[in-house]
């Protein structure tokens, strides 16, 4: 990558019943949040650790301590996905690369991307979305009606970029973390990163609530049904 391309990463701040909700069940909306910050943690790491003019966090929300020196800060604008990535590349100028914080198993080598002779990075995601997107000149229009969270999507991108003519460079594909299947999977990938350690805890959790809570029926069941009426 050369040190004029602007590097984003748009994400919401990990707040609990807030950002990844399809992790509940099996973990409680608090430790969903932690996974969720251990994930963008991992993520800013990486973009931290890759050359580039300049590194933007494109937020819902306010920062906190999980954010690292060295990173601009701009609010989202409102609207759906499509506008806010659209706007994302609105603010730069010269190349870009976008990704989300879904990803905490990104690494500066997948990150570290040259536009000469090309004009579009696409990284596919394995659910059929994308997980990142690199423009030589950024054109807001390419996303603006993408539809988004959905398993098109990133065929309806890639062929935006195909369709305006522009010459387009694959990514690997990666795992966006969205289910506990996904974690576990991402975790493996990673297994020396914030967010390995953070599922590590929360599934320890998870295991002790469980083991409670079969503890607690067993002695209910064992328990003679007038002692538990007088309980009442």
């Amino acid at each position: 990558m050369t040190a004029t391309t602007t590097l984003l990463v748009i994400a919401k701040e990990p707040r609990p019943g807030r950002v990844k909700t399809r992790l509940t069940p099996p973990f409680t909306p608090a430790e969903a949040a932690a996974l969720a910050e251990a994930s963008l943690a991992d993520t800013l790491r990486a973009v931290a650790a890759t050359p580039a003019r300049r590194r933007v966090l494109v937020l819902a929300g306010e920062p906190g301590p999980w954010l690292p020196p060295g990173f601009d800060v701009v609010p989202q604008c409102a609207g759906g996905l499509d506008e806010r990535l659209a706007d994302a590349f609105a603010g730069c100028a010269g190349p870009a690369l976008l990704i989300g914080m879904d990803t905490p198993q990104v690494t500066p080598d997948l990150l570290d991307v040259d536009f000469a002779g090309c004009d579009a990075y696409f990284g596919p995601a394995e659910d059929g979305g994308f997980w990142a997107l690199g423009l030589s000149r950024p054109e807001p229009a390419l996303l603006r009606g993408v539809p988004m969270s959905s398993p098109v999507t990133g065929a309806v991108q890639h062929e935006r970029l195909l369709a305006a003519g522009l010459r387009v460079r694959e990514l690997p594909p990666l795992r966006d973390v969205d289910t506990a299947a996904d974690a576990r999977a991402v975790a493996e990938l990673a297994p020396h990163g914030r967010f390995a350690a953070r599922l590590a805890a929360c599934t320890a959790a998870g295991e002790q609530r469980a083991a409670c809570t079969a503890a607690g029926e067993q002695r209910a069941a064992c328990t003679p049904a007038g002692e538990q009426r007088a309980a009442r």
